[in-house]
């Protein structure tokens, strides 16, 4: 009961714009969606749909595409799963320089980092300076840290692991795509393997991990974007 009471309450809320401070303006903002892990309820605003679009190179965001909109939402949604486990688990705590080097990273994506500001500015941020944006990059740093955790940390890849996958994969597709080419050899390209292997894997642990996460809690969209 108490959970159908704040949906609807939430429900009730996105009908009535409400206004968040930002650049010293008033600046209309609503909630799109709710994601709720049994514990606790997070809230994506169409701010937060735009801020995520701002960090991705290529994209339009004046004006975003409903799209576009609507990957950032999927993204966020993904995020909120992340962020809800990882704050049961003490974890690694971001520090300036790692904030600092995360956006750094960020920038690297960009033609410059007058055009990721003009980026910034556009959907509400001063500058990469800006307490919104730096906490913004803490959030993400503290989702990343989780998951380096959580799926990174346990993978093991066995020396059969790699032997089978340099028979049945590697040189199947080598020399499908180089004929003629001698074969380089196992230890040559076992340093890739392992990488490539330990990749997956995580890439697996994680897609499991987000359809039991998405069984288990209470994801609600409140409206189209």
């Amino acid at each position: 009961m108490a959970s159908r009471l704040l949906t609807l309450w939430i429900a009730v809320l996105v009908l009535v714009p409400f206004f968040t401070d930002v650049r010293a303006q008033q600046v209309v903002d609503k909630i799109v969606a709710t994601v709720n892990d049994g514990v606790k309820t997070e809230l994506i605003t169409l701010s937060d749909l735009r801020w995520q679009l701002a960090l991705q190179p290529g994209v339009s965001i004046a004006p975003a595409s409903s799209e576009d909109l609507n990957r950032a939402l999927q993204t966020l949604i993904d995020q909120r799963l992340f962020a809800l486990e990882a704050e049961r688990i003490p974890g690694k705590e971001p520090d300036d320089a790692s904030i600092a080097n995360e956006v750094k990273e960020t920038l690297s994506f960009f033609p410059s980092t007058a055009d990721f500001e003009s980026r910034l500015r556009t959907v509400g941020f001063e500058s990469v300076k800006d307490p919104n944006f730096e906490r913004m990059m803490e959030r993400r740093l503290r989702i990343k840290y989780y998951l380096e955790f959580r799926f990174r940390s346990f993978v093991v890849i066995t020396p059969d692991d790699e032997k089978n996958y340099y028979r049945d994969r590697f040189t199947p597709d080598f020399r499908r795509r180089f004929p003629g080419v001698v074969l380089p050899a196992f230890e040559e390209r076992r340093r890739q393997i392992n990488e490539t292997l330990t990749e997956e894997k995580v890439a697996a642990n994680i897609e499991s991990f987000l359809d039991e996460a998405k069984r288990r809690a209470e994801i609600v969209v409140l409206g189209e974007v």
